[in-house]
């Protein structure tokens, strides 16, 4: 059977939640979670990178293959950023996570560039968290994914909530953009991905964003959408798995 992978947790202390590795394997088993990719919570990702990348690469290494880790740098550190994110992946980090508002850039100003070659280079996909005006918007990542055709792009919340209207035109716009389930309601959301023609369920990730909402209630907004059991399976767990793939066979080549 195909593993239920959850596409995005943050891990660590934040302005306003918290959750350690601990507490998130309990509720994975609780709620019939399989799999997940670790992220650094917001102080990490924004500033103190290395101490977060140490966290979430710890936690893989201790969870017996049920955490994966995202690595995060700040692109204004230039090469220094470019530099955590070959430690981080030496440590295990399997994808790259990028905040626009946290870190403090523009999806289209070019700054991150260097960090996507990065990820291209490893086979890595990347999580943008959207939904934020006016630099972390669907319609902009979109545009972003156009210019990086080699890289898989990872929507994050789908621009929840104000900007959903813009998350299907922009799958529509870049084929290497797919979109993730947290928040989105399915009777509306998540059914015009899968009635566009352009999109489908084959561009949609299940991810909980936990800690920032109720994981049973991400699981089963996806386990009671109206689609096909295979359709529910690949939108669960095999899509990502296809993605994160493409990292370990690029990395059995180095």
């Amino acid at each position: 059977m195909t593993p239920v992978i959850d596409a995005h947790v943050r891990l660590g202390t934040g302005r306003e939640v918290a959750l350690d590795a601990e507490t998130l394997l309990s509720t994975m088993d609780s709620i019939g979670i399989d799999r997940a990719l670790i992220a650094p919570d917001e102080r990490c990702t924004a500033v103190a990178n290395a101490e977060g990348n140490d966290v979430v690469t710890q936690a893989a290494r201790e969870s017996g293959g049920r955490l994966s880790a995202y690595a995060v740098a700040n692109p204004w550190r230039g090469a220094a950023a470019l530099a955590e994110l070959a430690r981080a992946a030496e440590a295990g980090a399997v994808a790259l996570a990028v905040d626009p508002v946290l870190q403090g850039f523009d999806l289209l100003d070019g700054l991150v560039d260097p960090l996507l070659a990065f990820a291209a280079e490893r086979g890595w996909f990347v999580y943008v968290r959207t939904g934020t005006p006016p630099s972390a918007l669907p319609l902009p990542l979109a545009s972003l994914a156009r210019r990086h055709p080699g890289v898989r792009f990872l929507m994050g919340r789908s621009g929840a909530t104000d900007f959903w209207i813009d998350a299907a035109p922009a799958l529509w716009y870049a084929p290497n953009l797919y979109a993730d389930t947290a928040y989105a309601p399915w009777d509306t959301v998540l059914s015009e991905f899968a009635r566009d023609p352009g999109i489908g369920t084959s561009r949609v990730i299940f991810s909980t964003d936990s800690p920032y909402t109720v994981p049973k209630t991400e699981v089963t907004r996806v386990r009671d959408w109206t689609i096909g059991e295979d359709e529910r399976a690949a939108v669960l767990g095999g899509t990502l798995l296809g993605l994160l793939g493409a990292a370990q066979r690029r990395e059995e080549r180095r």
